[in-house]
């Protein structure tokens, strides 16, 4: 995914108020945001293997596991890599927090101000 290297892309809830505050943060810091809701992102399996690259981490560790449904389905599953991103892409909505990307860099913003860390 190629972008202006000071524009913002974030993947949020829009019915997080906490989402929406990091959105509002994210355009104190610069007058191109982007924002894709999880339902509206299309994100295939090649974006969000991307996405974790860049953020560091392991698909496991996006997920929201206090939400009911992912303790129904998905508490204590051992998935690869593939099996967790292909889960991600189908389950957006079970993500903990929203994903900010700026150039190059990734943050998940477990607090509205760790948009500051672009």
């Amino acid at each position: 995914m190629k972008t202006n290297p000071r524009e913002i892309l974030i993947y949020y809830n829009p019915d997080s108020n906490s989402d929406r505050k990091t959105i509002a943060f994210a355009r104190s810091i610069s007058p191109h945001v982007k924002t894709y809701s999880h339902s509206d992102a299309n994100v295939s399996t090649t974006g969000w293997k991307g996405l974790l690259q860049k953020l560091e981490i392991e698909p496991k560790k996006l997920f929201n596991k206090a939400l009911p449904e992912y303790q129904r389905t998905l508490k204590g599953k051992e998935l690869d890599e593939e099996g967790w991103l292909h889960v991600i892409q189908r389950n957006p909505h079970l993500l903990r927090s929203p994903i900010a990307v700026m150039g190059n860099k990734a943050v998940l913003c477990v607090r509205p101000t760790d948009i500051y860390k672009l």
